[in-house]
């Protein structure tokens, strides 16, 4: 059996990256993926989900290489439940309410942003724009 997973989003913080003392390099970054929709009281709802990201080897290398905050990317991987729970991490938020975040291993990371592209034109949380919420609101 086999199951994977495609997410286009975009990096809530630059890549971390480290050997293994084996010599394999391993890089982790956070990907958020954000919509936005109009819910049936008619009000506008903004929904992001975050998922930690895993990369292997060379691509780990590459990633942390040409990645940073606000880089759009697509990833193919599979999903990684949480060894305690079986489902996604749960977390708290700043603000009291619970959050929850995907672990993912990644098998490709495609690079969306052209080294061209200006992160500080972040305009908030627009469907297929930047990470939603405050940095703090980032579970790792």
């Amino acid at each position: 059996m086999f199951h994977t997973i495609i997410i286009v989003g975009n990096l809530g913080r630059d890549p971390e990256m480290r050997y293994l003392p084996s010599g394999q390099a391993v890089t982790n970054f956070s990907v958020a993926t954000s919509r936005q929709y109009t819910g049936s009281d008619g009000n506008q709802v903004k929904e992001t989900i975050w998922f930690r990201i895993t990369a292997w080897g060379k691509q780990a290398e590459t990633c942390n290489q040409y990645l940073k905050k606000g880089s759009k990317v697509l990833v193919e991987g599979r999903l990684n439940p949480d060894p305690s729970t079986g489902g996604p991490r749960i977390w708290t938020k700043n603000d009291g309410s619970s959050g929850a975040s995907f672990e993912v291993t990644a098998s490709t990371v495609r690079f969306l942003s052209s080294r061209s592209d200006d992160t500080s034109s972040y305009q908030g949380d627009e469907p297929g724009g930047h990470a939603a919420g405050d940095s703090d609101d980032i579970p790792f």
